[in-house]
């Protein structure tokens, strides 16, 4: 008799390891919302594709996650491939990433770079210890003050030597100053990002993912988990005590577990520091907006409240309501309608309000002490089968194809470490 294993999350980390458990395992998705797909899903709003979280598109370093994600997809018949095409607007449109471009910039903002550039490649070579040390150091103090300063700060909304290196991995190219100057000389275009190439579904976007992933899967939603008690004498887990597991797969936010696990897994040690956790939440606006080329483009300027542009309606036709062309707009925390339309008012390429909403957990803030607290939290549980899985549940800024990866790895601890 194959064991039972309990998911609690269906968004694309759930989702995925529930694929991944069904073959060995009996599986079942508990999912608070009406429908699974967490951060990745969408709607259509007026005949035009809604990312109400971002804007979520696909590719990857490694190949494991590629395989097992084509596994899934038809590449060619079902996604379209594109090109990074990523903007800075400062006045005007700076291509993306800053430092490959310096040539767009104004002549005598060009020479405080390169001079800047040159003294940074002489100088001390001292380790930085935050995300702004490492931005000065890496691009020098024009670049700092004129874009990386004002845009991270957007997003972060505090101090950027508060921000921790931990969650730069992948998500920031990260050229040597060598490497800055020989890619302005050539006018080298950014390749080594994960997502410099995307594919993206030529129908429904990241909402196409979640149908296909869903399919085949046990998963009830609308329900609300209000108590994970672990039952000594069968060493299962009991999940509002309706439903029996073997083991419990948390995909959920890890504020929210201590309220529903009791004294089960003797965390209650670490309850101030899992409620210290700081995150950000994004009200992400659907508009219609004028035709541009871009995919990305990030908004440095203090005077804008947005931080970035998506304009999802380049990523497919399908997107679109006829004759128009849309984006998704993003701004740092909740912001309500009136002040939405006021800063739309002075956002690049005139876009139009069409719907908004306001997610409270999108990003987790990381500290230099955070991944040791998950890993410990981890020793506590896993020795009693149940297991953290996601971006709040490991409080890791997962994208969506390290998302996955991140449920392909457990997947793995849990075959070798659980009998069949």
């Amino acid at each position: 008799m194959k064991k039972s294993i309990a998911v609690i999350g269906g968004g694309i980390s759930g989702l995925t390891i529930a694929r991944l458990m069904r073959e060995k395992f009996d599986v079942k998705v508990f999912e608070r919302q009406s429908r699974p797909g967490g951060l990745i899903k969408c709607k259509r709003v007026n005949g035009s594709l809604y990312h109400m979280v971002g804007g979520h598109v696909f590719n990857s370093k490694r190949q494991d996650v590629l395989d097992y994600f084509w596994s899934i997809f038809n590449q060619e018949e079902e996604f379209i491939s594109a090109t990074r095409n990523a903007a800075i607007y400062l006045n005007k449109p700076i291509g993306y990433p800053i430092e490959n471009h310096l040539h767009e910039l104004e002549s005598d903002v060009i020479q405080r770079v390169i001079f800047e550039l040159l003294d940074l490649e002489k100088s001390n070579k001292c380790a930085p210890s935050n995300f702004s040390e490492f931005l000065q150091k890496r691009f020098g103090q024009t670049l700092y003050e004129l874009y990386f300063k004002p845009y991270n700060e957007k997003i972060w909304r505090q101090d950027l030597r508060n921000v921790s290196l931990s969650w730069l991995e992948g998500k920031l190219p990260t050229p040597t100053i060598k490497e800055i100057l020989f890619n302005n000389i050539h006018r080298a275009q950014e390749t080594t990002m994960v997502h410099s190439s995307f594919f993206y579904p030529k129908i429904d976007g990241s909402q196409f993912l979640v149908n296909r992933m869903s399919e085949g899967l046990d998963i009830e939603c609308d329900k609300t988990i209000h108590s994970i008690h672990h039952i000594q004498e069968s060493n299962t887990w009991k999940i509002n005590g309706e439903h029996s597991f073997d083991y419990v797969i948390y995909a959920g936010n890890i504020k929210k577990l201590s309220g529903v696990v009791g004294g089960s897994l003797n965390i209650d040690c670490f309850d101030d520091q899992i409620a210290a956790l700081e995150y950000h939440g994004t009200t992400t606006v659907l508009c219609e907006i004028e035709p541009n080329p871009y995919s990305w483009i990030y908004l440095p300027d203090p005077k804008l409240k947005a931080h970035r542009i998506i304009n999802t309606g380049n990523f497919s036709e399908t997107n679109n309501r006829a004759g128009s062309k849309t984006a998704i707009i993003e701004f740092t925390d909740e912001i309500d309608k009136v002040e939405i339309i006021r800063n739309l008012s002075f956002t690049p390429y005139n876009p139009k309000y069409i719907d908004h909403q306001f997610t409270r957990y999108t990003y987790p803030i990381q500290k230099n002490d955070t991944r040791t607290l998950i890993e410990n939290i981890k020793q506590k549980m896993e020795p009693k089968g149940f297991f953290l899985l996601g971006r709040f549940a490991e409080w890791e800024y997962y994208n969506m194809d390290a998302a996955i990866g991140a449920a392909m790895d457990l997947s793995e601890k849990i075959f070798n470490r659980i009998p069949e």
